[in-house]
């Protein structure tokens, strides 16, 4: 069984909806043990578009990794997901972040996330849900790797 850490984000529609309807989804091909709080954040990547809702979610699965990559994605497609600008708008965003200790560097999968200890928006939301998973690379529990950003705010939203 490994336990699985992805980010999930939204900022086209019903943002809350979208978040609660993909950890449904995931829930019913992997046990979600945790969810953190939804948390409003600026887009990234320099494409202008309406602020995010983000959540970290903590899965338990006994997939192989490139299992859990096409779980997301068929997520995302059943959510409605267009890819039409890099780091534009969507209705839904699945992205893995770690699978236990596993550094995985292929075309199609990239393990730990090649970006995460630069998004706040990913170590907050994990901070919170799992503060000493150790960030497989860094070798730093995850509550070392937060940094402050005022760009990420806690909602009152409940998913």
């Amino acid at each position: 069984m490994s336990t699985i850490y992805l980010s999930l984000g939204s900022n086209i529609g019903d943002r809350r909806q979208q978040l609660t309807d993909a950890v449904r989804l995931l829930g019913e091909q992997a046990q979600v043990k945790k969810v953190s709080s939804v948390y409003e954040t600026a887009p990234v990547g320099g494409v202008e578009q309406d602020d995010f809702y983000n959540i970290c979610v903590e899965l338990e699965s006994e997939q192989a990794p490139e299992e859990i990559l096409a779980m997301c994605q068929a997520i995302e497609s059943q959510l409605n997901r267009v890819r039409i600008v890099h780091w534009g708008p969507r209705t839904i965003d699945l992205d893995i972040l770690m699978i236990d200790d596993y550094v995985i560097e292929t075309e199609d999968l990239k393990v730990p996330h090649p970006y995460m200890l630069e998004r706040s928006f990913v170590l907050i939301p994990l901070a919170e849900i799992a503060p000493e998973a150790i960030h497989p690379k860094a070798k730093k529990m995850i509550k070392e790797l937060v940094h402050e950003d005022k760009e990420v705010r806690k909602t009152e939203v409940r998913l």
